[in-house]
């Protein structure tokens, strides 16, 4: 039962649109209190060894197994009943398994062991030292997913970790730290702090790293706070991401491929494309071929396994959806189909949107929407196209779809974005652990987080040299001159 001085906070079910939840915000002094606990157990588990660390993530493993459909409902209940939600225990378990196969010749690749090619006589051997005690503050959109895309390699690496979820979303707490008490080892080093963002502000002040996965606003207020105490930030920050569809493309595929990019998990995904250019050609077919698929797009109001496009997760994103489209009639844009928030059964959905006429003196070509929209806009030539998706303050992720793969790489190539999907847009999870990107624009900050070198974030690397010669004599130093030289 919470203490009579406990802040706390209404929880609201994105289904409902009731609050059937509250959570109790830790103070700043609870938070100190988790941190310096972490901070004392995390000598050990670094002192394991990777090999010891391995053995206890192999027994948390198993401990996720056991609850992966506690961890999948509560996922669910927390983002609507996004189709995502219900595969997280086994996103989780492929997160955890993929690291403790990768994370010995990741880390390895950053050693070092040899002679010094500018002293010849002198030996240097590296040491990789994990940062104590690394914070994530995570988001509301994919809450468990994000939340751990961090947190698991920073313990591989031999790190504590202090989790701050989403308030919106912070029902899959429970269910996952269940898996984490029941292994001790990890327990000491891996904890969370529920609250607000003065919880996610005392979480900063006591980490030694942080990272962030969110909106733009808050990321550069965090960066603020970490370089006042000079310590990393990895940021996440969104996209606008565009999609290309040349006068050669398959005018199919391409509408498939941007419909899903464009409405899969109702638009709350940071890599969704939320910017169409084709050719004007093709224009016309394109974009009724993309209202004919829209058409087909059901809500899953009535089963939340069912259909295909969950509530708003966050209430007040879809009112800023809508201030979007209504910027963008306003100035001239059609909406051809969607566009409207419907309440049903307490939930906000909107069906998905596709607009025309659209410009990028519209909020909704410039600034990250986040909902199921497609706004279309044709372009005559390639290096127009390209000129377009770079337009942005963003670089996340583009997608180019053209008549062959070919002709798509190279415009690709001119996309200045962190992914470029060819041929196909959402391609995002392919990369994972497969190869690291960097993020252009207000897209993100710092090393990657999806490559094998991901996990070097959480060590800093110590060089260590031997000398086998003949220390350096002062006193003989030919290059000073003479005791007494002038």
């Amino acid at each position: 039962m919470a203490d009579a001085d406990t802040r706390l906070l209404p929880v609201r079910n994105p289904r409902t649109g009731a609050t059937d939840f509250s959570l109790a915000v830790e103070p700043a002094a609870a938070v100190a209190a988790k941190a310096a606990a972490l901070r004392a157990a995390q000598p050990a588990w670094e002192a394991l060894g990777l090999e010891g660390r391995i053995a206890v993530m192999r027994r948390w493993l198993g401990e996720v197994a056991k609850r992966a459909n506690a961890i999948a409902e509560a996922d669910a209940v927390d983002t609507g009943g996004c189709h995502t939600s219900y595969l997280q225990g086994f996103i989780t378990m492929g997160n955890i398994g993929g690291w403790i196969e990768d994370a010995a010749a990741a880390l390895d690749r950053a050693q070092f062991a040899g002679p010094s090619k500018a002293m010849p006589s002198v030996d240097v051997r590296t040491q990789l030292v994990a940062y104590p005690l690394v914070g994530v503050i995570s988001p509301w959109n994919a809450p468990m997913m994000l939340a751990l895309l961090d947190a698991v390699p920073a313990l591989f690496a031999g790190s504590a970790v202090l989790l701050k979820p989403s308030e919106i979303t912070p029902r899959f707490i429970a269910p996952l730290f269940e898996s984490v008490r029941a292994v001790p080892e990890l327990a000491a080093v891996f904890d969370h702090a529920m609250g607000d963002g003065e919880t996610g502000q005392a979480v900063i002040a006591e980490a030694d790293l942080i990272c962030f996965t969110g909106s733009v606003p808050t990321g550069r207020k965090i960066a603020i706070a970490c370089a006042e105490r000079l310590i990393p930030v990895f940021l996440e920050l969104g996209g606008k991401d565009p999609a290309i569809v040349t006068a050669s493309a398959d005018i199919e595929r391409a509408a498939t491929a941007v419909l899903r990019g464009a409405v899969h998990a109702t638009g709350q995904v940071c890599f969704s494309i939320e910017r169409v250019y084709v050719h004007e050609s093709i224009h016309d077919a394109f974009v009724a071929r993309l209202v004919e698929k829209a058409a087909e797009v059901r809500v899953n109001s009535d089963d939340p396994r069912a259909g295909h496009l969950h509530p708003f997760t966050f209430a007040p994103q879809a009112a800023i959806v809508e201030a979007h489209i209504a910027d963008a009639v306003a100035k001239g844009a059609n909406v051809l189909t969607g566009g409207t928030v419907e309440t049903i059964d307490g939930g906000l959905y909107m069906r998905p949107t596709v607009l025309t006429g659209v410009t990028h003196d519209m909020a909704i070509m410039r600034e990250e929407t986040f909902g199921p929209i497609a706004p279309v806009m044709s372009f005559v030539s390639i290096d127009e196209a390209v000129a377009l998706a770079n337009d942005t303050d963003f670089g996340l992720t583009a997608s180019v779809i053209a008549g062959d793969a070919e002709e798509a790489l190279a415009i690709a190539e001119r996309v200045n974005a962190g992914s470029v999907f060819v041929q196909d847009t959402f391609l995002t999870f392919a990369k994972n652990r497969t190869v690291g990107t960097n993020s252009f624009g207000f897209s993100g900050l710092g090393g990657s987080r999806t490559g094998p070198e991901s996990i070097l974030r959480f060590v800093r690397r110590k060089a260590l040299l031997v000398q086998h010669g003949e220390p350096a004599d002062i006193l003989n130093d030919h290059h000073l001159g003479k005791p007494g030289a002038h």
